[in-house]
C-alpha cells in the first residue's frame, strides 16, 4: 500500500464505494453470526450517493489504483461524527483505515471541533482497538434495537410532531443533557417529519429526529423516553441504539416485543458530558 493516495469524494466514486460499503459490512457481519447493515448493495451505493452530496460532510476517499476505502465527517454542528469508515474486503489490515480515520480527526482539529464521535461495532475488536489507540474513549455500552412500532401511553405525556417552532426547546434540551447543540441537525431532521417531541404539562421534555440508526433522541427522564419509544413511530433501517445500562427502557422495550440485535460502542474523542437524562444515540453520535 506504498503508492495509496487520499484525495475527496466525488460523485461518480459512490457506485464503488457504496459496493465496497455493502461488502465490507457484510464480511464482517457473517463472520461473527450478526445480520448485515445493509440489506443489499443498492442500499450502500445510495447512503454512498447521499454522503458525497451533502455540503455539511466531509469526504476522503483511498486509492491505489482503484478506489479501496472511504470515511466521512459530519461536521453540521459544533461535535462532529464519524463514518461509514469501509475498507475493501481484499484491502483489510494494511494500514488504510487508520490512515482514514488520521485524515478525519486532523480535519476536526484543524476546525477546532470541541469532540469528535463515532459508534463501533463492539464485536469488532480489531477497530475498538484502532479508536481507542487514536484517542477515543469508550463511553457507553449501546443495544442495537429493532422490531414492530409499540404503541402505549404514558399517564401526563403528550407526544407529537416536531416543528419548526420548538426547535429552540429542543436545542437547550440537548445543551441541558450533553452539553453540546445538535441544532443544525434537529433542524434537518424536520423536513422529514419523522421527528417528535414529548411534552408534560405543555412543557416539552424530551424530543427525537427519528426511531432510527440516523436518528438520536433527548429526554429528560426515562418515562419522556418511553413515550417517545412507545409513540408508534415506526423503527427506521435496522433498529435504533439505546444505552445497555438504562435498563428500566431496556426492559421495557423487551417487554414489547423488541429485540436486541447486536452490540455496539459510543466513543468520544475530547469534550463528553455524561447525560443528564436520558438519551438514544445516533449511529454517528
Amino acid at each position: 500500500m506504498t503508492n495509496i493516495t487520499f484525495r475527496s469524494a466525488k460523485a461518480e466514486d459512490a457506485e464503488r464505494l457504496g459496493t465496497i460499503a455493502y461488502d465490507a459490512f457484510y464480511n464482517i457481519s457473517a463472520a461473527h453470526n450478526f445480520p448485515p447493515d445493509f440489506p443489499s448493495p443498492e442500499v450502500g451505493i445510495g447512503l454512498l450517493q447521499m454522503l458525497v452530496a451533502r455540503p455539511d460532510v466531509y469526504s476522503v476517499v483511498a486509492e491505489n489504483g482503484r478506489l479501496v476505502g472511504s470515511n466521512f465527517l459530519w461536521e453540521a454542528d459544533e461535535v462532529d461524527g464519524v463514518g461509514p469508515i469501509t475498507i475493501d474486503p481484499d484491502e483489510q489490515n494494511s494500514s488504510v483505515g487508520r490512515r482514514l480515520m488520521e485524515d478525519v480527526i486532523k480535519r476536526s482539529d484543524e476546525n477546532g471541533k470541541r469532540s469528535i464521535r463515532l459508534v463501533q461495532a463492539a464485536y469488532h475488536n480489531r477497530s475498538l482497538a484502532l479508536y481507542t489507540k487514536l484517542g477515543f474513549d469508550t463511553v457507553e455500552p449501546l443495544s442495537g434495537i429493532s422490531g414492530d412500532p409499540v404503541t402505549i401511553s404514558v399517564p401526563g405525556r403528550i407526544v407529537r410532531e416536531m416543528f419548526a417552532d420548538d426547535l429552540d426547546a429542543a436545542e437547550d434540551l440537548c445543551k441541558t443533557v450533553h452539553g453540546i447543540s445538535r441544532r443544525n441537525e434537529i433542524a434537518g431532521s424536520l423536513p422529514m417529519g419523522l421527528a417528535k417531541v414529548v411534552e408534560v404539562e405543555g412543557r416539552i421534555s424530551g424530543y427525537f429526529t427519528q426511531l432510527g440508526l440516523f436518528g438520536h433522541a433527548v429526554t429528560e427522564t426515562n418515562e419522556d423516553l418511553i413515550a417517545l419509544i412507545g409513540s408508534g413511530s415506526e423503527i427506521q433501517g435496522p433498529g435504533f441504539l439505546l444505552p445497555t445500562r438504562n435498563g428500566e427502557v431496556m426492559r421495557f422495550c423487551l417487554e414489547n416485543g423488541l429485540k436486541i440485535v447486536q452490540p455496539m460502542t459510543l466513543m468520544s474523542r475530547g469534550f463528553y458530558q455524561e447525560p443528564r437524562g436520558a438519551f438514544i444515540p445516533s449511529i454517528l453520535y
